[in-house]
This record gives structure tokens, C-alpha cells and sequence, in this order.
């Protein structure tokens, strides 16, 4: 079955935890592409997840413009799995496709923050309206 340990940034601190995701647990993650929005309610966590990335046992990193879940040899100038590019450098390297699979060892999701308040939602309840002062006519 398939095991994964699953790197959750928090984009708002800066920091990040570390889950493992086992058997039914891992199943939520299983046929997903980078990119997607999970809810991990299932796994006891109260937020949702956007995928953003992984590597498999032997640290080859997932890319979203490979299709499917097979490693592939890429012709790549810059971007996930190319470092210190020279003016013009092109270099192919080996990287694995943007599909989860149980061939991938870790995932890379970030929180997804909840739709804040917008200032028309707050104002929504109207202030206290002072009754208008009848005059009569004289």
C-alpha cells in the first residue's frame, strides 16, 4: 500500500509540519495532479491543501508539465529540478511526472486560507437609524 510523508506549509508564518499519510489515509492523495485542492478532513486536519510538488525514494522531483506518473528524461533551461543555470544552458535531466502515485515517497502541499471577511460582509448590519423629528406645521 502506499505511505507518504506529507511536508504542509503554512504560507501566512512561514512555517511547516510533517504528516505521514498511511494506507487509507494515503488513498485521498492517490491519482492527484500538482495543482489540485484537497480537503484533509478525512485525515483529521480542519483545512484544505493545495498540492504543490513531491520526490520519490530516490529524490527525483515532480514536475507539472510531465504528464502521467513515469520518470522521464526533459530537456529543461530553468525550473523544478535545474539548478545554477549559465546564460543559455540547457541540460536534460531525469523527472518524475505531476501525477501521484505510490512510487512517490514525499508530497509537498501548502494551506489554502480560508476567504477573509471583505469590508462589505462587516458593514452588513446597518447602524442605528435616529428616528426623524416629526414638525408640525405652524
Amino acid at each position: 500500500m502506499a505511505s507518504f510523508k506529507i511536508v504542509i506549509s503554512d504560507p501566512s508564518s512561514g512555517k511547516s509540519e510533517v504528516l505521514e499519510a498511511k494506507d487509507s489515509q494515503a488513498q485521498i492523495f492517490m491519482g492527484r495532479k500538482i495543482g489540485d485542492i484537497i480537503d484533509l478532513s478525512v485525515i483529521g486536519q480542519a483545512y484544505k491543501v493545495k498540492l504543490t510538488g513531491g520526490s520519490d525514494k530516490a529524490g527525483f522531483p515532480m514536475r507539472r508539465d510531465v504528464m502521467g506518473s513515469g520518470k522521464r528524461y526533459v530537456l529543461m533551461t530553468k525550473g523544478v529540478g535545474f539548478r545554477h543555470p549559465v546564460e543559455g544552458e540547457k541540460r536534460r535531466k531525469l523527472v518524475r511526472g505531476g501525477t501521484v502515485t505510490d512510487e512517490v515517497y514525499q508530497l509537498n502541499v501548502a494551506k489554502t486560507e480560508p476567504k477573509a471577511e471583505t469590508k462589505t460582509d462587516a458593514k452588513a448590519e446597518p447602524a442605528a437609524v435616529k428616528p426623524a423629528q416629526a414638525t408640525t406645521p405652524a
